[in-house]
């Protein structure tokens, strides 16, 4: 493992969780019991491996077939994520969490960056195993964060998350196409 992209793969990491805190904060406003909390949490970790891991076996594919824009293709879908994280408002106390159900489809949507984030990994070969390990690591602690945090601190932080975690993948992406 190159220390160059553990530093990477641990910042796009941070970058992604930053929905899952953010939601995290608003969900948490709701006061929801330790239980909650810690299912949310493991759900929103679970789909942030999972997600990537599909983009990542299709940029695979996609690599093999168009080597030559890969990289551009690549960089231009961090700074396209990390451009949506920036205008994207949630609003995040109108969500409230009364299933199952509804945990998964927060943890997923909540989880649909990985996706793309894992397609630009595939083009560029990174370490699968490394990446879907940190990003459901991450992940689901800082969801795990977020909503414990979400009991005593106001939305203002919830929209300085997404403000962060939207200018690290742009710097990211930029990274890659220069």
């Amino acid at each position: 493992m190159e220390l160059g992209q553990l530093i990477t793969l641990s910042m796009m990491a941070v970058a992604l969780g930053m929905d899952a805190f953010s939601i995290g904060l608003g969900l948490g406003m709701q006061r929801l019991p330790f239980s909650q909390i810690a299912t949310m949490s493991l759900s929103i970790g679970f789909f942030h491996v999972l997600m990537p891991l599909i983009g990542i076996l299709i940029g695979q594919y996609v690599s093999m077939v168009m080597k030559e824009i890969a990289i551009l293709l690549g960089g231009g879908m961090l700074c396209f994520l990390g451009g949506k994280m920036l205008i994207q408002k949630n609003d995040e106390t109108m969500i409230r969490v009364q299933s199952m159900v509804q945990v998964l489809m927060i943890s997923t949507s909540v989880s649909l960056d990985s996706l793309s984030a894992g397609l630009t990994l595939g083009l560029f070969s990174a370490d699968k195993w490394l990446a879907i390990s940190l990003f459901g690591g991450i992940g689901a602690l800082m969801a795990l964060v977020g909503l414990s945090m979400g009991k005593v601190a106001g939305t203002w932080l919830g929209n300085a998350g997404e403000t962060l975690g939207g200018i690290i993948l742009i710097l990211l992406g930029l990274k890659f196409i220069w």
